[in-house]
């Protein structure tokens, strides 16, 4: 038989499979019978799929639809399996891009936010994602802000939200506070390219995660199994347990100044300490540089230009001498006391003991400014010359003190502990435990943002907004110039207002949340998205949580996932729901890229996902994403793979056309095996053994690259048997095709139905179930057994299941790799594994 082909990429070709109109049919089936919409239902279990909610910016390109592709097969085999699955979508609508985006067009953020998301909205529609829309959530709207403002004062009430005197980053020529991504080019503000950032202390709110650091590093191990390995390590890092110790350095010589504290893990190293070294928002540093020749120099190197971490781990490390001395209290030498820019104000104390032979930060910066090395730990073999060192030695597993008073010879080990005991004993220090997590700023001197509810007031100083007074809106028509004050200080009748509790006149906060307050909560937002009462009735979260699958980019595996774990933890400690942790398992997809290099707009590679639609049909683009490479594996875009999957549908299309008037009246009466022919027997064991590997590789590897593979592989083995109508029963050819059908469906779902259809089925393939494989038929034809001779693999045989170990045993010996290495032994014993392994044991 010869195949008919198409005659066009994405239109109706000779068989008549047209996928834009196939697409919009069954979606409108869809939406008319109300597939996708969920309630709980205790007779059923439950599947909560989630993919991470999208910020709506630009359009959507194929690296966004791979997420979604995922989470959709998910949703639908789960779905097909029997669960009752909530499959949900929102919008991350708040944040700087819209604000500056309005400024830039002369329009409103809202106006933008709402434009991007109508489009968005039409495109996962236009991709057939199987969301129940009734849930949809928007976090710029009043009805869901309002909850992050009652969950605030709730904050508030517990001492868990607070306000303090942090850095931010400051433009002198904007006026205004920076975010992080706005400080370019090496400490530079981005819309003002010559001038350097400096940093400012301003009044802002925060949030006090660390109240939660050990539940958050403790209940990990409430996630092995469920978050990849590296997820579960960066969290980890980020809530950095470290334990050491904290030791006091007397200031010499400047009365009034109290003594610097520094923290270390490596107090072992403590004699080795050639200076100290402190932030430049050091609160001692104003008092040391009082009345010195060195304070006009050094107030301009005192302004760091950026807050970002990364930036400090790789700028050229900087400094200068205070003029100043501090004292070793274990050995009572005079240590000069520098300003490093390298140093945090953030982390530990703010103050550090620089060790230049035992630590390689400290050794770049004495080495550049001249201080004296050290070295106090010497390793078990050879001998460390300071003059001589590159690299640091900080090995504190092996190595033995020297030039360390009373504790040399101790290994860093043995030291540790001692010298920590000793310096509380002394009264100048203690060991301790301490964390990198920090209290999370949630300040933002911005408009497009969720308003902080909070009153100041003349009398009665800062008092919450009443929850009755609960939302506190955005003012509709700000001034936005990106410049000056926040724009909410700039606008009189939001600042504007009276005390809740004596009724004079106040002001408003004029800070607005950070937009990760908004994704920390809003997956139990979709649980009960039109509540007016509370942020959710806790009876319906309690059903769906916790969530099953949750999908996203590693891009957002530390402070999202951090936040939405703090924020369970503090629901939990309010009595709205009663689990530790939100997201059982989580799934980090990889990258699409084009040319080497991750989509972006930015970089003007992006295949727009609406053009690809329109081209070839959603179905294509779905199945592509899905074939081209393992989810977690980065994705190199091709046009000539994406025309193959494009093919490769037609080719399934064309089959089943052509067969579907014989089979479309065959009852569904199990089919006699023991009637089968060589040609039915052959698509039964292939159909069966396809399915049986399909679901393996849907419910437990997540291989949707090779189930595919197969699904080809089975497409071109029924094309090979054709013509099917000598040799094959319609009934046998109605189970075949209607396999193939099943085993697509959750993937390319508007084909399938349509196929379904073809074939003489009156309800929708959402009635259907996933099928069963027949264990007798998917056994496999031959397995492979890898022979061992001494344990070591020495060859494979390849015998058809369950044969008997003699029989095993003759072919191995045959195999001239086993052969060679029995020659003039004796075969003592042999250990077998019914079609797993053989071992021959030979003396």
């Amino acid at each position: 038989m010869v195949e008919q082909t198409t005659t066009g990429v994405g239109g109706a070709g000779a068989t008549g499979y047209d996928p834009q109109k196939v697409e919009a049919k069954w979606q409108g089936r869809w939406a008319e019978a109300r597939v996708f919409e969920t309630e709980a239902d205790p007779s059923k279990p439950k599947y909560y799929v989630l993919e991470m909610l999208p910020y709506p910016s630009g359009t959507l390109h194929m690296g966004h639809m791979r997420n979604y592709t995922i989470g959709d097969v998910v949703a639908r085999v789960k779905r097909m399996r029997g669960f009752n699955v909530l499959h949900p979508m929102g919008w991350d609508a708040f944040g700087l891009p819209a604000e500056n985006a309005a400024i830039k067009n002369k329009t409103h953020p809202r106006t933008w936010t709402n434009n991007n998301i109508a489009e968005f909205q039409r495109v996962l529609r236009r991709f057939g994602f199987s969301y129940d829309w009734r849930r949809e959530i928007s976090t710029c709207e009043p009805e869901y802000y309002r909850w992050n403002q009652w969950f605030f004062l709730r904050m508030l009430e517990k001492g868990l939200a607070y306000r303090k005197k942090s850095r931010v980053n400051w433009c002198p020529k904007c006026c205004t506070v920076l975010a992080n991504e706005q400080v370019v080019n090496g400490g530079f503000c981005w819309r003002h390219e010559d001038t350097r950032v400096e940093t400012r202390e301003i009044e802002q709110w925060f949030l006090k995660t660390t109240a939660y650091s050990d539940q958050l590093l403790d209940d990990l191990k409430q996630l092995e199994g469920g978050w990849p390995e590296r997820v579960i390590l960066m969290q980890q890092n980020w809530i950095g347990k470290s334990e050491g110790a904290k030791v006091r350095f007397a200031v010499a010589g400047a009365a009034g100044a109290g003594p610097i504290e520094i923290f270390t893990t490596r107090i072992d190293t403590i004699y080795g300490a050639t200076a100290i070294i402190l932030a430049p928002a050091h609160p001692l540093v104003t008092m040391l540089l009082e009345g010195s020749p060195l304070r006009a120099e050094a107030e301009p190197k005192m302004r760091q230009t950026s807050v970002k971490t990364e930036d400090l781990a790789t700028m050229e490390k900087e400094g200068f001498f205070t003029g100043r001395y501090a004292i070793n209290p274990f050995n009572d030498e005079k240590i000069p006391i520098w300003v490093g820019n390298f140093v945090l104000m953030e982390y530990g104390t703010g103050a550090i003991m620089a060790v230049p032979a035992h630590d390689q930060r400290d050794l770049e910066f004495c080495q550049k400014y001249k201080l004296p090395v050290r070295v106090v730990v010497q390793p078990l073999e050879g001998e460390l010359a300071p003059d001589a060192m590159d690299t640091a030695f900080d090995d504190h597993m092996q190595g033995k003190l020297v030039n360390s008073g009373p504790f040399n010879g101790l290994s860093p080990i043995e030291a540790i502990p001692k010298m920590a005991e000793f310096a509380e004993q002394k009264g100048f220090g203690k060991a301790e435990t301490i964390y990198r997590l920090r209290d999370w700023g949630i300040s933002r001197q911005r408009y497009w943002g969720t308003p902080i509810p909070v009153i100041y007031c003349p009398k009665d100083g800062m008092v919450p907004v009443p929850d009755k007074d609960l939302p506190v809106l955005l003012p509709p028509n700000p001034k936005l110039t990106g410049e000056g004050e926040s724009p909410l200080a700039g606008t009189p009748e939001f600042v504007n207002t009276t005390c809740p509790k004596c009724g004079g006149p106040a002001r408003r906060e004029t800070d607005t949340m950070d937009t990760f307050v908004d994704s920390s909560w809003y997956f139990y937002r979709y649980c009960d998205s039109h509540n007016d009462k509370a942020p959710y009735d806790s009876a319906k979260v309690a059903y769906w949580f916790p969530i099953d699958q949750y999908i996203g980019g590693i891009t957002h595996a530390i402070l999202h996932l951090l936040y939405s774990r703090f924020w369970c933890k503090v629901m939990r400690d309010l009595g709205l729901v009663k689990h530790d942790e939100p997201i059982a398992r989580l799934f980090t997809q990889g990258m699409v890229q084009k040319g080497g290099v991750a989509m972006s707009k930015s970089r003007g590679n992006v295949v727009g996902a609406e053009e690809m639609a329109q081209k070839y049909g959603a179905d294509t683009g779905r199945l592509y994403t899905l074939f081209a490479a393992p989810p977690e594996k980065d994705l190199e875009w091709s046009e000539e793979s994406i025309e193959g999957s494009w093919r490769f549908l037609n080719r399934v299309y064309r089959l089943i056309e052509r067969h579907a008037p014989a089979i479309r009246g065959v009852n569904d009466a199990k089919v006699d095996e023991t009637a089968a022919s060589l040609k039915e027997k052959m698509l039964l064991r292939k159909v069966h053994q396809t399915l049986r590997r399909v679901t393996s590789d849907f419910e437990t590897r997540w291989h949707f690259n090779s189930a595919i593979a197969l699904i080809m592989e089975l497409t071109n083995d029924i094309y090979a048997q054709e013509p099917l109508e000598q040799g094959v029963r319609p009934e046998v050819r109605k189970e075949v095709l209607e396999l193939l059908t099943l085993m697509l469906a959750p993937m390319t779902p508007h084909l399938a139905e349509e196929l379904w259809e073809m074939m003489g089925h009156t309800e929708g393939l959402w009635e259907a179930r996933w099928p069963l494989f027949n264990q007798k038929l998917a056994r496999e034809d031959e397995v492979e057994i890898p022979v061992q001779v001494n344990g070591r693999v020495r060859g494979k045989v390849k015998v058809p299941p369950g044969s008997a170990e003699p029989e095993v045993v003759r072919v191995a010996l045959l195999l001239p790799a086993v052969a060679q290495h029995i020659n003039g032994k004796r075969v003592v014993r042999q250990i077998y594994a019914p079609d797993k392994m053989l071992n021959l044991v030979v003396a």
